[in-house]
């Protein structure tokens, strides 16, 4: 886990929903430090206390904090739901300006039977994000993960998550972030205005395994003999 010597503390933006609470569980578990924002400290206690109560000591380094706190550690990931994600960044922008920031939702909705994209102006959540805090540094990652399996601590992840990003040397920190969760694999894309197909499949993901019943995730072959270090 060659990424905790990068990082002292991880923020989670809007760690009371669902993708927020997976994402600061799973990382919790992991060993890293991780305090878990919400806009009212008592929502981020209670979603602790029940995290907590649930995993033991799987989790004894997630602790609750506003979101004032999780805006000043040296990562901080987005995990609000996509509508909010915007409105969020732009509220802590000032906080967010040279620090390695994740977005990780994608603009959806649901129409009958299957998902749709919604397309900012900016082409990509991951872009409007970047511009609502022009100074912080914007890494799209975890796109295709859905929450649910960062919730579930008793079983391993799997999947490759593909990573964009304009400054190298964060793409290369969450590559490493990516690296120390066994069983995921990160690709470098690039630059952040690759986010667009990122965000843009997760809506053809969900709709197969809506019609499917299943939980499909990305993997890419040919690529076995590559890991998220190899990449960096």
């Amino acid at each position: 886990m060659a990424c905790h010597a990068l990082l002292v503390q991880i923020g989670v933006l809007g760690a009371t929903g669902p993708a927020g609470r997976g994402i600061a569980a799973r990382l919790a578990s992991l060993g890293y430090e991780v305090l878990a924002g919400s806009r009212a400290l008592e929502r981020s206690e209670a979603a602790v206390l029940a995290l907590q109560e649930k995993w033991g000591n799987k989790v004894k380094t997630l602790f609750p904090v506003d979101n004032d706190s999780a805006a000043n550690c040296e990562m901080v990931i987005v995990a609000t739901n996509w509508e909010a994600a915007v409105d969020t960044t732009i509220l802590y922008s000032s906080a967010l300006a040279g620090r390695t920031v994740i977005a990780m939702a994608n603009g959806l909705e649901k129409v009958g039977q299957e998902f749709r994209p919604v397309i900012p102006p900016e082409g990509s959540l991951s872009a409007a994000i970047q511009a609502a805090a022009p100074e912080a540094k914007v890494v799209a990652a975890f796109q295709h993960i859905p929450a649910s399996t960062f919730a579930a601590l008793d079983k391993k992840m799997e999947g490759d998550v593909v990573v964009c990003g304009d400054d190298d040397d964060a793409r290369n920190v969450v590559l490493g972030l990516v690296a120390s969760m066994p069983d995921l694999r990160g690709f470098d894309a690039g630059s952040l205005v690759n986010a667009v197909g990122i965000e843009t499949f997760a809506a053809d993901l969900l709709s197969i395994n809506l019609r499917h019943k299943g939980k499909g995730t990305l993997r890419f072959l040919g690529l076995e003999g590559y890991s998220s270090e190899a990449n960096r």
